[in-house]
Formats: structure tokens, sequence, C-alpha cells
């Protein structure tokens, strides 16, 4: 996978010329302008007719058996097949529409497809610089409005004549906002009533996050919340209505599909290479992993039509820095690709990020991202702070638990521990303090308590945090010393127990990126 991740992120930057017969996409939303290629069975969408594929290192020549060989600098590095046209795109719906106008296969098994190709965005001139959406409808490749019988009829043909396992749909901003959410739900029904098929839809944050509950109902799967940079002065150039919506108001849709849908099950993407610091796109990418949401990290691809259409994607070398980064951070958080149930996350042909993780640690670390994960550290601390020591009686809860992040340590499926942080409320904005570090009896042989240590550091620290602090038990000084921390003053009485100050040097936390 090592030499196969770099061919892939390279020829995502770069393109590959290819002979005159093979034929790729331009307009419309997704992965426009390229053509779908299979890599060791790994689908990778690649740009073929930009003007900057013209010097690209990499092109196919022809094979065996109908392949093609993957040639850089014209020597052959692999060989490579050409994801074919469906079948389904030969039928005609009864009113006379062809399925290709409806549907499109994306990567290798997704069936994708734009609800409402109209924006209300693009009539506003509020339009996304990067987008294409109504390109395609105004070149009449497409229609503007799918009806969900339409639907699902392509996803029943698409299903059983070309093994399609999964459907994206996707929409332009409704005229209200937010009336594209109840057209996604409908359309979702009807086809999940007609075929059994994983369905991921995308929307904006609404107004109303309650919306949300629709699709759900509907039988949606996974859901993507595309915020596309979390740089500011970029969002605001190149996306003004997102930014005109607000980190905020994406943090609260997040929280709500995740809690909807389940960790993983929620996405958001992030465009490089839009102008933004790479360093913005890591430090999102934690943000959203650590809400549960996958970070779906993807090279800018210029569409011929759109604001952006004479732009380069990122070069190869700086996407590589920033995948490993992100996929170090989904390796703490507990996420994955191969976990997605649907969308561009599973289909993964528009970002290499996929090919870039590893195994998940044995132990991850994430801010409690439910009702029930906030009980089970809630639990785990009755067990230790009032049950086994003794040091509260009836229950260790208090005024600052609704002012807290709780971050919990998670083992499987299984929440194991948790440590709180907060500012302090008598100290400058800069000080923070941890509290209530609690494992579970059966699991601390398994090095949870340091993980989550090290874990509320690298939260603070990001947090704008200068001065960190804790009041431990006496006995565990030791074990704060060999994570950093320095004893402040005497110690003195806690509810009868002897404490310690301490304070963390985080110098000590390692940078992402």
């Amino acid at each position: 996978m090592g030499i196969m991740k770099e061919i892939i992120t390279d020829i995502q930057s770069l393109g590959v010329r290819v002979p005159k017969t093979i034929i790729g996409r331009s307009g419309g939303a997704g992965p426009a302008e390229g053509r779908a290629f299979l890599l060791d069975d790994i689908p990778v969408n690649v740009p073929i007719r930009s003007a900057y594929t013209k010097n690209s290192p990499y092109s196919l020549s022809e094979g065996k058996k109908g392949g093609y060989n993957l040639l850089k600098e014209g020597r052959p590095i692999a060989t490579t097949r050409v994801v074919p046209a469906p079948l389904f795109y030969d039928r005609v719906y009864e009113d006379g529409i062809p399925f290709q106008k409806i549907a499109l296969l994306h990567g290798k098994d997704c069936l994708a497809t734009t609800v409402l190709q109209e924006c209300a965005n693009w009539k506003a001139n509020w339009r996304c610089s990067f987008c294409a959406t109504q390109i395609s409808l105004n070149k009449g490749r497409t229609i503007a409005r799918k009806t969900p019988q339409q639907l699902a009829a392509v996803a029943e043909m698409a299903v059983r004549r070309d093994g399609v396992r999964h459907m994206v749909m996707t929409s332009g901003t409704g005229d209200p906002a937010g009336s594209e959410i109840e057209y996604l739900a409908q359309c979702t029904a009807t086809v999940k009533g007609r075929i059994d098929l994983p369905v991921h839809v995308q929307f904006i944050p609404p107004t109303k996050l309650a919306l949300m509950d629709r699709l759900k109902q509907a039988g949606v799967d996974t859901v993507g919340i595309h915020i596309e940079s979390f740089h500011e002065p970029t969002l605001k150039r190149v996306a003004p209505v997102k930014s005109h919506i607000g980190l905020a108001r994406y943090e609260e849709a997040w929280q709500r599909a995740v809690a909807l849908f389940g960790p993983n099950q929620v996405s958001s993407f992030l465009i490089v290479g839009l102008g933004e610091p790479p360093e913005s796109v890591v430090r999102g990418s934690e943000v959203l992993a650590d809400l549960g949401v996958y970070p779906f990290v993807v090279p800018l691809r210029p569409i011929p039509g759109s604001w952006l259409e004479s732009r380069r994607p990122p070069k190869p070398e700086r996407m590589q820095e920033i995948y490993s980064a992100v996929a170090r951070i989904l390796r703490r958080k507990g996420l994955t690709a191969q976990n997605s149930l649907a969308g561009c996350v599973r289909c993964g042909a528009c970002s290499a990020l996929a090919t870039y993780e590893k195994p998940l640690v044995d132990i991850t670390c994430h801010s409690a991202r439910s009702d029930q994960e906030r009980a089970a550290a809630f639990a785990i601390r009755q067990m230790v702070f009032v049950e086994e020591q003794g040091i509260f009686k009836g229950t260790d809860r208090d005024e600052r638990d609704p002012f807290s992040i709780h971050i919990v340590a998670r083992q499987g499926e299984e929440i194991v521990g948790t440590v709180r942080v907060f500012r302090n409320p008598q100290g400058s904005n800069g000080h923070w303090v941890g509290s209530r570090l609690a494992v579970h009896p059966e699991h601390r042989a398994f090095r949870v308590a340091s993980t989550l240590v090290k874990e509320a550091m690298k939260r603070v620290k990001k947090s704008g945090c200068n001065v960190f602090t804790a009041h431990i038990q006496e006995q565990n000084i030791r074990f704060f010393k060999k994570l950093g921390w320095t004893p402040i003053g005497k110690p003195d009485t806690y509810h009868g127990y002897p404490h310690q100050q301490m304070q963390a040097d985080l110098d000590r936390v390692p940078d992402d990126f």
C-alpha cells in the first residue's frame, strides 16, 4: 500500500495523460472533469482533460485484456483498468428521460445524483467558487429535478445490473433554504421502499436542526455536512454562504448528526488548495474527528466553468504531509473509512486518505459524543470516587460539569475511562484545569490513564491554554511527573485526602503537523 498511496496522491494532483478514446466527465457536482480507474481494485478518480494534465509525468498505454499500463515518464509502474460505463446508462425512464441524466456511477460501485440541480445561492450570486452544479444542467446533461420515482427506478436497475452497493444524494440549496432536506428525505424513503441500498445525503446546516430527524426517519444511513475549509478568510472568499452560516452552527449540526447517525457516519469535505494554510486542514480534521465526524480531505479539483477553473490542484508533497497527519488523528479518534456505510467516504475515489490509514489503536480518546457516552463517563466516576474510594458521598457531580469538556477513553465499543477539562473560572483565560481522572478497575493495566492525560494536555494546548493545572491525589504524583507535570507548593487536604497541586509542561505536547 505504501507505493500505491503515493501513486494515487500523485495522479489526483497531477492528472494522467490518456488516449483520446477515454472520455471523462465535466460539470456537475462531485468528481467532475475526470475518469475513474481501478488501481489494485482501489477506485481512483483522476483528472484527464484539464490543461495541467498535459505536463503530467503520468500517462496510460494499452495493456493486455482491455487493461492499461500506468506509466511515469514513459516507464510502466502499475497496471490499471478504466471503470466501464454501467449498463443502466443505456436505459430510459418511462417519461423518456435517460437514466444517465438522473444518476451517475461514481468510483466503482457508488450511485450518485444531485436531486435538485439548481441552487438558490447561484441565483443570488453567492455560489461557491469551486462549484459547477448548474453547468451540466445548462449544457443539457441532466435535469433540474429528479423525482423520487425516477431515482428509485435507476437505483434498482443499478443494483441489479451493475452491482452498485451504495448511493449518494446531494442537492443545490433549496428556496427557501432547508426545503431540500425534506425533498432528500422523500427521495430516500422512495428508494428504500424499492431496493435495499445504503443511502448517503449531503446538505448545509439547516436553521432548524430538527429537520435532520426527518432524514433519519426516512432511512438515511450517513450524511455529509461540508464546511470545505476551517480557515475563515479562505472560506469567506470561496464559499461566502458557508462563511455566513458560521462554524458554531456547523458544529451544532455535526453534533446533532452524530447523535442521530452515529460516529463515523457523518462526514465533512475539507478541500486542500483553496489558499488555506496547510495546518488549518489538520487542525480542522482534529475538530471533526473528535466530534465523530470523518474529515474527508480532498485535493482541489478545478472544474471547467467554475470560478476556480484556472487553478491547479495542490502539489502531491503537500497532500502526502496532510494525509499522513490526518490519518494519525483518525487512528487516535477511532475513525476509519472502511466503517462508513455509504457515501463519499466509503467510495473514496476522490481522496487518497484511506490508503494512509493504519489499524486503529487499542485505546482511542475523544470528547463524549452522545448522552450515552457522557452517562458512561459519569458512571465510571461514580464507581471510582464514590463507591471505591469514598471521597464523595452520594455523587461526585458538581457545578463545573455543565461547562467542562468531558474526554472519554474507549477500548473497542466500551467506555473505560474519563477526564474533564475546563477553563479556570477564577483565573485568566489561558488557565485550564483538569480533574476527575477515572479509569474502570478492569482496565487499569492498559495505559488508559496516561492516554487520557496526554489527550487532555493536547486538547487544552490547542484551545489556547498556557497554564494547565490539576489537583491530584498524593499517590499519583509519580505518575504525573512521568508525563511532564511538576508539583506546585505543598500537599493539602481535600475531602479528607492528601492532594497535590500539579502543573503540566505543555511544551511536551507534540504537534500533529
